[in-house]
């Protein structure tokens, strides 16, 4: 019996020999094919939704240059580097710093606000405050617990990157003026965790920069940016420009570094009384004498402590060659 499929195309054969055009037969439909289940890939946390994507910020040292310090050239100018062996001048600056990385890092006796921005100031120019402030920085960075931060906030005459051996650059200025950001002007460091933010090119409007609502937001941004971070500011003499009070406003600590046998005690009067509303003060004595002496009259002894007037303090202060 011959089936159906044959009778239809025996049929369709006789047709077309009658010249009937029977037309090209339509293709057959698709088939749907069945579903079948694949597991999703995971996503990750950017790709969860498409409407409103995660952004990813980058952290602030990505596009940082980095440089090489001439770490022996360094210490033979009386400088800490990573490296040294102990010293006397090592371990007082590790006295120094240790109540300042606990308010830093709000585990002193009262919580203060950008407890980790330390300004590092003096009376008058000539008495350490920059060699200190890299000192101090120094010693930070050898921690294991937080990173540091040296800006070098002397816009007025700025020392840091020739202590360095550092040619200029651009830095704190330029990124008020917002010509550059930020990462650009940072230099990484070969002393792990020491960052330094140079201060610029000069600007005669330096102290309203300093000023400005974008100087209060970059400290803010600085401040919260990493909570292991200390950032040290070398700023100008209190006496000798305004900007050392405009960043003062700023800070949560301020060392006010005075020379031995040299700064007039009315000078430090003075200095401190500019400085009046910052929360917490430190006076460090520097190049002072290991032995005590009566005749200097400043009635806190040598030594470093904390204090809004010239209460009694203790411990020594360091005892390098610092100038700057």
């Amino acid at each position: 019996m011959t089936s159906l499929i044959e009778q239809a195309a025996q049929r369709l054969e006789q047709l077309k020999q009658a010249g009937v055009d029977v037309g090209t037969p339509p293709a057959p439909a698709p088939v749907a094919a069945a579903p079948v289940a694949v597991p999703a890939p995971a996503l990750a946390p950017t790709q969860a939704a498409v409407a409103a994507p995660a952004v990813i910020r980058a952290p602030a040292e990505s596009g940082s240059k980095r440089v090489e310090l001439d770490l022996d050239a360094l210490a033979a100018q009386g400088f800490l580097t990573p490296n040294a062996p102990r010293s006397v001048m090592a371990d007082q600056y590790r006295n120094i710093k240790r109540p300042l990385i606990r308010n830093a890092m709000n585990k002193g006796a009262s919580s203060l606000n950008h407890a980790n921005l330390i300004m590092v100031t003096s009376a008058l120019p000539g008495e350490g405050k920059s060699f200190t402030s890299l000192n101090l920085a120094m010693s930070i960075a050898a921690e294991f617990d937080n990173t540091v931060m040296l800006v070098d906030a002397d816009v007025a005459r700025p020392s840091m990157l020739r202590m360095l051996g550092l040619p200029p650059g651009p830095g704190l200025l330029d990124v008020l003026e917002k010509e550059v950001d930020m990462a650009s002007v940072l230099l990484r460091t070969n002393v792990d965790k020491l960052t330094l933010l140079p201060s610029g090119r000069s600007h005669p409007r330096a102290t309203e920069l300093l000023a400005s609502d974008a100087m209060s937001g970059l400290l803010d941004h600085m401040a919260n940016r990493y909570p292991d971070r200390i950032i040290i500011f070398d700023s100008p003499p209190l006496l000798l420009t305004t900007e050392s009070r405009v960043l003062a406003s700023h800070m949560g600590q301020v060392v006010v570094v005075v020379q031995a046998e040299r700064t007039a005690q009315s000078a430090v009067q003075q200095a401190i009384a500019a400085i009046e509303n910052c929360p917490l003060k430190m006076v460090l004595l520097n190049q002072a004498s290991n032995k005590p002496s009566g005749g200097y009259g400043y009635g806190y002894g040598y030594g470093y402590g904390y204090g809004y007037g010239y209460g009694q303090t203790d411990g020594e202060a360091p005892l390098g060659p610092g100038k700057a």
